[in-house]
């Protein structure tokens, strides 16, 4: 599949981080290992999200180093050789000189030459920026180099004094979406409602949690969506309420909602979605209640995503609303500050309102700076998803509303007068979700 950024965007996001680089320091980023599912079935590759953003080159077994100032080319690959006979088994291998006319690199050597070639990039750096404590297997291998140079201190090498994590300068870069991401994500978001619809319509005919996972899962697929950005949640009834629910094996039952958390990955992007809805097509006047209140703080927690707000006004806004219509419908008492100042919300609403989204689902950046929620600014991207969960074992509340768990999350992006929701084709008030499940 041809990637929708090209590689002159992926050299500037190579230039973009050098140029946060200390002087005289080399970045080292290791592509992500190939992982035993059991015994000797692997599981399907997926590249290291870091070392996405900055190569878009998609195998495993290779290191990215990036020397600004370095005469013969500041960004370096070393990946596997072109080998035909084990092309003939796992297929095509790009090889050094290919990933310098299809990526853009400056540089290219085979893998097996690394422990003989980067240790003479790495000396008379006197920093070096690599991924910290990621991979024990990976910090052995730095060490090992930093030592090759130290054996050579007698005949003048420079080993490097300083080792920094490369994490925040590379991500605070990632927080900030291109136009070329913001397409991939609004296509991800676009797969992803298709496939919520297909999985609302098929609920009518009953049968079991994982039927809709298979709807989902066939629907992505389809669209070119090879992988599931985060495992699917398919809660039926009460386990709707279970945060993280990923069995998605129990029965679909007539007047029970189910509520679906998931979304497709497309290109390294991933997209979130939830709908909550019911089996039978219609809600109960319980269900109706409650969803009602969700709803109404997803749309204020959207309304807040503005460059004029920082990273918590959605969450304050969504809170508000799910607090007050908790005590309007009697399942708390007392103001509206109280309950809030006390947490007495805690038991029904136990989770933020949202997270950066990316090229990780929960996606990288600092929610803070210093001690401040960050301002949102325009290019972030990040979810937005209130819920209300009454556990089916909650005596302190009427019988009636018990094991009733909804969620209704949206991706959307910062603008720069709002937001755009990039997942609105599927549907979320009460009367869209009844007449597509009617349909």
């Amino acid at each position: 599949m041809n990637s929708m950024i090209p590689a002159k965007e992926f050299a500037e996001r190579r230039r973009k981080l050098m140029e946060r680089m200390a002087p005289d320091s080399i970045a080292i980023i290791p592509a992500a290992p190939e992982r035993v599912r059991n015994r000797d079935v692997l599981h399907p590759f997926r590249q290291d999200s870091d070392f996405h953003y900055l190569s878009g080159f998609g195998e495993p077994e290779a290191v990215l180093a990036l020397i600004p100032g370095r005469e013969h080319g500041e960004s370096v690959l070393f990946c596997k050789e072109r080998n035909p006979q084990k092309e003939l088994w796992d297929g095509f291998l790009v090889g050094p000189e290919g990933a310098i006319e299809r990526y853009g690199l400056d540089d290219a050597f085979p893998i097996a030459d690394i422990d003989d070639i980067l240790p003479g990039m790495i000396e008379g750096r006197s920093r070096v920026y690599y991924p910290l404590g990621k991979d024990d297997h990976f910090d052995a291998r730095v060490m090992d180099w930093v030592k090759m140079i130290r054996s050579k201190v007698r005949s003048g090498a420079h080993p490097p004094g300083e080792f920094v994590a490369l994490e925040h300068l590379l991500h605070d870069l990632r927080l900030y979406k291109s136009a070329n991401e913001i397409k991939i994500m609004a296509k991800a978001g676009q797969i992803s409602a298709e496939a919520h619809c297909r999985a609302m319509k098929r609920a009518r005919k009953g049968g079991f949690e994982y039927n809709l996972e298979a709807e989902l899962i066939h629907t992505f697929m389809e669209h070119g969506a090879r992988s599931t950005a985060y495992p699917s949640i398919v809660g039926g009834g009460a386990n709707g309420c279970i945060l993280h629910y990923i069995e998605n094996s129990a029965p679909l039952k007539d007047g029970d909602l189910v509520l679906i958390d998931a979304g497709c990955e497309y290109q390294c992007y991933a997209s979130d979605i939830t709908r909550t809805f019911p089996v039978s097509g219609k809600f109960s006047n319980e269900q109706r209640a409650l969803y009602e209140v969700v709803l109404a703080a997803q749309y204020q927690a959207i309304e807040a995503v503005s460059p004029e707000n920082h990273w918590n006004r959605p969450h304050e806004a969504a809170l508000e609303v799910l607090t007050q219509g908790l005590i309007d419908l009697g399942l708390l008492s007392g103001t509206l500050e109280d309950a809030i100042a006390s947490e007495a919300y805690k038991p029904f609403f136990m989770h933020r309102t949202g997270h950066w989204l990316g090229l990780d689902v929960h996606d990288v950046g600092d929610y803070k700076v210093g001690d401040a929620w960050r301002q949102l600014e325009p290019g972030m991207a990040l979810t937005v998803e209130p819920g209300l969960y009454i556990a089916p074992d909650n005596t302190d509340v009427d019988e009636k509303w018990r094991g009733i768990g909804i969620r209704i999350e949206d991706d959307v992006v910062v603008t720069k007068d709002g937001c755009r929701v990039l997942t609105e084709a599927v549907p979320k008030t009460i009367a869209e979700i009844e007449a597509l499940m009617a349909d």
